[in-house]
C-alpha cells in the first residue's frame, strides 16, 4: 500500500485526518502534528513528503474559504508580514545546514509559550495600531528566519494576528494565505530536490482525503465557536506548539 506496511498508512492517515480537524477547528498546527508523528514511523524522506500537498491543499481551502477577493484584501493588509516572510526564508534557507535547528526551537519555542500563558493568564497584550507596521515587520522577519532553516514560520504571525485582535474569520483567513505562500514554495522546492516523486506523489495525494475529512469537520466546530472560546482554544493549541518547539530543542540533551 504505497510502499508501507498496512498498519503504517492506516496510522498516518488517521494522523492526517486528526491534523486537518485541528487546522479546521483552530487554523494552524498541522505541519506540526503530521511531522511529529510520521517521522516516528516512517523515513525521513518520505515523512516529508507525504504531508506536502495535504498542507498545501487545505491551505488553498482555508485561504479561499471566504472567496479570492478577501484573500486579496488580506494580502494587501498584511503585506509588510508576508513580504518580510518571503524575502527573510529565502535569505535564511541558505543558511539551513549552517544553523543549529535545536537552537532556533529554543528561541522560538519559549517566547511563544510565554506569550501564550501570558495571554491565558487574563492579561491582555494588544499592540497600539500607530506601531502595526513595525510589528508586521518584526514578526515577518522572525518567521522568515525560522521558515528558511526550520519550516516552520507560523507561530510568529499567530502571535501578531493575537496581539492585535484580529476578528476569528480574518485570523483564520490570513492564516490561510501565508501559510499557502509558504506551503506552495515548499512544495516547489520538494519537485525539483525529488522528495516529491513517482513513488511518494500518490501517497501524498491519497492523504488529502483524510485531511480534508478533518479540516470540514473543524471548520463545522470552528463556526459554532464564539471569539472568546476560539482565542483561548488557538492560545492553548499555541501553548502545545511551543512546547513541541521546546521539545525539538531539547531532544538532544533528553
Amino acid at each position: 500500500m504505497f510502499g508501507l506496511d498496512p498498519w503504517q498508512f492506516w496510522t498516518i492517515f488517521a494522523v492526517t485526518a486528526f491534523a486537518g480537524f485541528v487546522k479546521g477547528a483552530i487554523g494552524f498546527a498541522m505541519p506540526l502534528i503530521m511531522a511529529s508523528a510520521f517521522a516516528s514511523i516512517l523515513p525521513p524522506q518520505t515523512a516529508l513528503a507525504a504531508l506536502i500537498l495535504p498542507v498545501l491543499t487545505t491551505n488553498v481551502n482555508q485561504a479561499l474559504r471566504q472567496g479570492v477577493g478577501a484573500a486579496a484584501r488580506s494580502i494587501r493588509d498584511y503585506r509588510w508580514h508576508i513580504g518580510m516572510v518571503l524575502v527573510f526564508m529565502a535569505i535564511s534557507a541558505g543558511f539551513a545546514t549552517a544553523i543549529p535547528q535545536q537552537a532556533m526551537y529554543a528561541l522560538l519555542g519559549f517566547p511563544v509559550v510565554g506569550f501564550a500563558l501570558w495571554q491565558l493568564s487574563g492579561t491582555p497584550l494588544a499592540l497600539p495600531i500607530h506601531h502595526r507596521r513595525r510589528a508586521e515587520i518584526v514578526t515577518g522577519i522572525v518567521g522568515g528566519l525560522y521558515g528558511g532553516v526550520s519550516g516552520i514560520w507560523g507561530p510568529p504571525l499567530v502571535v501578531l494576528l493575537l496581539s492585535l485582535g484580529a476578528e476569528k474569520r480574518e485570523q483564520m483567513r490570513v492564516q490561510g494565505v501565508v501559510f499557502l505562500l509558504g506551503s506552495a514554495g515548499l512544495t516547489a522546492a520538494h519537485l525539483m530536490s525529488g522528495v516529491l516523486n513517482a513513488q511518494t506523489i500518490p501517497l501524498s495525494a491519497a492523504l488529502c482525503i483524510p485531511a480534508f475529512a478533518g479540516v470540514f469537520a473543524g471548520q463545522a466546530l470552528q463556526d459554532r465557536m464564539n471569539v472568546a472560546q476560539f482565542r483561548r482554544w488557538t492560545l492553548i493549541l499555541l501553548v502545545v506548539t511551543g512546547l513541541n518547539l521546546v521539545r525539538r530543542a531539547l531532544s538532544d540533551w533528553i
